[in-house]
């Protein structure tokens, strides 16, 4: 798989000389993913980080009650992992599954620590793109308190088309965190 989409992500994140970048890109292996298969499923460790090239991936939990709850939906150039459990090593709370048949780009936990310890400008990489990822975490929590759920439906639409036009009404519903039934009359009345 090429990884020329990986590379310009991860040049428009931070500086990092083109040594430093093959070095980085090397670590990642490919792993392509059918439609509905699950890269993570809740209870395992989460073992890698994924960079999407192709298709569409639903990040989300079960609850006790059997509910599904969507975090985030990671699509073409995006990044996607468990970081509580990649980091700490213990059991994920989550699932991440295909939407569609995918290809990802995968670094092992091992392989980005050795990096880590290799090269300080990747270290700065990966502590910028967290950065960015927390305040993107930042802004949809005070949309989910401050928005109604029609504003919340209409920002999702609207930033997101390519996402939104690929999942259906029951996944942006557990994402907006409102029913399936609720949604539908939320769209009838836009």
């Amino acid at each position: 798989m090429d990884k020329d989409l990986l590379k310009q992500n991860i040049k428009k994140n931070a500086p990092i000389s083109n040594a430093e970048l093959e070095q980085v890109c090397k670590h990642f292996y490919p792993k392509s993913i059918t439609k509905r298969a699950f890269l993570l499923t809740q209870g395992d460790i989460c073992k890698f980080e994924g960079f999407v090239l192709e298709g569409c991936f639903r990040i989300f939990t079960i609850d006790k009650k059997g509910n599904e709850n969507t975090l985030y939906f990671a699509a073409k150039d995006w990044w996607l992992m468990d970081i509580d459990s990649f980091m700490n090593q213990t059991p994920s709370n989550l699932n991440i599954q295909a939407l569609e048949d995918s290809k990802v780009l995968l670094i092992k936990r091992s392989d980005k620590l050795a990096l880590y310890d290799a090269f300080p400008s990747v270290e700065k990489l990966f502590r910028v793109m967290s950065q960015k990822a927390l305040v993107a975490w930042q802004r949809r929590l005070i949309r989910n308190h401050c928005l109604t759920a029609k504003e919340r439906y209409h920002y999702f639409d609207t930033t997101y088309p390519d996402i939104s036009s690929k999942i259906t009404d029951k996944q942006i519903a557990s994402y907006l965190g409102i029913t399936h039934e609720f949604l539908s009359k939320i769209k009838k009345q836009s």
